[in-house]
């Protein structure tokens, strides 16, 4: 046989370990290994040069923002920015895009108008808001979920304008919805009600510092709607999912839900380890605005601990850039009206890496787990995602441990050229990023493929992460 492309010098982690190994691929995808080339015939090759080659890295929560918010991010910059950040793969948001998806026809609208721009594979979410559960279009959950989304997602507070938020009964409708489909239920989970509160108070007492936003949007109104999720989890059976969990507390109510059998998961993201809001706000200001809104410099350290111990699941992004000139810092807006979100797909891995796995938080395995292997199988997608198996799409992350460098804001592919992780010192790069057997990026040159290349990639599967943590 003659293969399509070898892998040259890949170091493969096994369990905490590693080997040195050539990679076959065959119709994109991984087709055997071996540790002498001689006598074996093959088109291209890649040199991975003994870097440490991962299972293609995941990010499954995106906010590309098109169609229709394309002044901010367009499909071909936010993938060209993950690609170059080592992600072979995302999943972007229901909510971003116009008009929202939440059903198959929106949802078709939005991959056709996308699906000439990916350099990377993606999934995506489907959705569900309050408008629908009100009009009982039951029917939208099913069919999103047939069409192949990898799971659905509702706000407890407001999004966009096209996408409503949902009451506390409504999402208690939602969660008896999606529990039918097996697939998972992700929740924005912070309190409206408390939120909503303290941001009109502190308001009124004239607060326009940075910190404000964060003190506003306290850590009780996260761990409240926390609890309600898990309520309405074990009451429905639905499979609860906490997005971007900012708070220290949320690991140890998902660890205690998992030990208590109930199947519930939780993600964090780069700036919820790295970042305290009152240096970080009050540097940055709405540069640093998101939420839920940056912590404690506890809170960052409990979630490392929760990512080691299992109790916060995988990584991922929050990816929401938005327009300096009219949604950052526009003619009178301050701390309060600055829309929240930062870009972050080109600096996860890197970040997980140097500050996780160099640093000795987490070890080889769980940083595998944490970047790949737990989201693809969160989502449905594994093993064809996120593993490094003989029928395997042939997706790698290859990484400089050794390579030092610090974070740029200027020097990315998104359009958004702000990033409150400015300047800080990493070691550990991406510098290759292969998807189905082809060079996507290369440190040295750039995006090497044509806009178009990546797929749309359905749910594969119904597959739950077990209930592990370890102390």
């Amino acid at each position: 046989m003659k293969y399509d492309v070898v892998l040259k010098n890949a170091r493969i982690p096994q369990g905490n370990e590693t080997v040195v190994t050539h990679i076959l691929v065959k119709d994109e995808k991984i087709a055997g290994f071996v540790t002498d080339l001689e006598g074996i015939e093959y088109g291209r090759e890649i040199d991975a040069e003994g870097h440490l080659t991962l299972p293609g890295c995941f990010d499954s929560h995106t906010h590309f923002m098109d169609p229709g918010f394309t002044h901010r991010e367009t499909f071909l910059t936010g993938s060209s920015s993950a690609a170059a950040g080592g992600l072979t793969m995302i999943m972007d948001m229901p909510c971003c895009s116009k008009p929202s998806v939440r059903g198959v026809e929106e949802l078709e609208h939005k991959l056709n108008a996308i699906k000439d721009q990916a350099v990377i594979d993606y999934a995506m979410w489907g959705g569900v808001t309050g408008e629908d559960i009100r009009a009982g279009k039951k029917q939208i959950v099913k069919e999103q979920a047939d069409y192949g989304v990898c799971a659905f997602k509702v706000y407890m507070t407001p999004s966009v304008p096209t996408y409503e938020r949902v009451t506390d009964p409504e999402m208690l409708e939602a969660f008896r919805w999606v529990a039918e489909t097996g697939v998972p239920v992700g929740i924005h989970a912070e309190n409206f009600a408390m939120c909503d509160y303290f941001v009109k108070k502190f308001q009124k007492e004239g607060r326009t510092d940075g910190p404000a936003w964060a003190e506003a949007r306290c850590v009780e109104a996260e761990q409240a709607a926390i609890e309600l999720g898990i309520n309405f989890a074990e009451s429905t059976g639905a499979r609860l999912h906490i997005v971007h969990m900012s708070a220290g507390v949320g690991a140890r109510l998902i660890g205690a839900a998992k030990k208590r059998g109930l199947s519930v998961t939780s993600e964090t993201c780069p700036h919820y380890l790295m970042l305290n809001y009152q240096d970080a706000m009050t540097e940055h200001r709405q540069f640093a605005k998101i939420a839920p809104p940056l912590r404690t410099k506890k809170d960052n350290e409990e979630l490392w601990e929760g990512l080691r111990n299992g109790s916060v699941d995988f990584m991922a992004t929050d990816h929401a850039p938005y327009e300096i000139a009219t949604e950052k810092e526009g003619p009178g807006m301050d701390i309060w009206s600055a829309f929240p979100g930062i870009p972050g797909v080109e600096t996860l891995v890197p970040i997980v890496v140097s500050e996780g796995y160099n640093k000795g938080r987490l070890s080889l395995s769980r940083l595998v787990e944490v970047l790949s292997t737990a989201p693809a199988r969160q989502y449905g997608l594994y093993p064809k995602k996120g593993a490094t198996m003989i029928g395997s799409d042939a997706d790698f992350t290859i990484i400089d441990l050794e390579k030092e460098w610090t974070i740029d804001q200027k020097e990315t592919y998104s359009m958004a050229k702000y990033n409150p992780l400015h300047g800080i010192k990493l070691k550990g790069k991406p510098v290759k990023t292969i998807v189905r057997g082809t060079l996507v990026y290369d440190d040295k040159e750039g995006i090497v493929v044509e806009p178009g290349f990546g797929q749309f990639v359905r749910r594969q599967r119904i597959e739950k992460l077990e209930r592990t943590i370890t102390y």
